[in-house]
């Protein structure tokens, strides 16, 4: 009896895993779009990703170079770079503004979020610190769905671009990071609601 009651409790946790992680990352094809078709919205807010050797990793540049073309094309005015600065030496905004601002964007068109150490608080600061009701997401897909959710679900009216460019190393990897990410964002929005670092509201326009 009791290997039978472990049996049904196994059950019962995979089926609500897997229901959670199945309600981040429904499709959202709906909120997609490509540079050309997508709806113009007043920021674009560009996920950060990891740094080396003081330049953007691949996948970020990658999103920087899709943010600078959503820009040029007048799709937005403004991009919010948010990313990890937890660490003296460990600066993801500096690096992506600087990357954007040797592309030819005005600096001043260039807002950094220092404090977007996981996408959930770069979603709650964009409307909390920045006061953004509405957002272009520029990330990779497999990130974006997550994105989405997140966003939609703190009152963002948010729509996405992805920024896959490349078939990048240790894809697989980041995936199924990403999946297990969801299950993450699921209690979040659903229970904890947590309230990342804040601090004084900041103009963006």
């Amino acid at each position: 009896m009791p290997t039978l009651l472990i049996r049904i409790s196994i059950i019962i946790l995979f089926a609500a895993v897997s229901y959670a992680i199945l309600m981040v990352r429904m499709p959202q094809d709906i909120f997609i779009f490509t540079i050309s078709d997508v709806p113009e919205r007043p920021v674009a807010l560009v996920l950060g990703a990891s740094i080396r050797k003081g330049e953007p990793s691949e996948m970020l540049s990658d999103r920087l170079d899709t943010a600078a073309e959503l820009y040029q094309a007048g799709k937005v005015k403004k991009i919010v770079v948010s990313g990890d600065n937890r660490e003296e030496h460990y600066n993801e905004p500096a690096i992506m503004k600087r990357y954007l601002s040797d592309q030819g964007i005005h600096s001043g068109d260039i807002i950094s979020d220092y404090a977007g150490r996981r996408t959930y608080d770069s979603c709650y600061r964009l409307k909390e610190i920045f006061g953004q009701q509405a957002v272009t997401i520029v990330t990779q897909r497999y990130h974006l769905v997550r994105a989405l959710y997140l966003c939609r679900s703190l009152g963002i009216d948010a729509v996405g671009v992805g920024a896959d460019r490349a078939r990048y190393e240790f894809f697989s990897g980041e995936y199924a990071r990403d999946v297990a990410a969801s299950l993450k964002a699921w209690i979040d929005i659903n229970f904890l609601r947590p309230v990342p670092i804040l601090g004084k509201q900041e103009k963006v326009f």
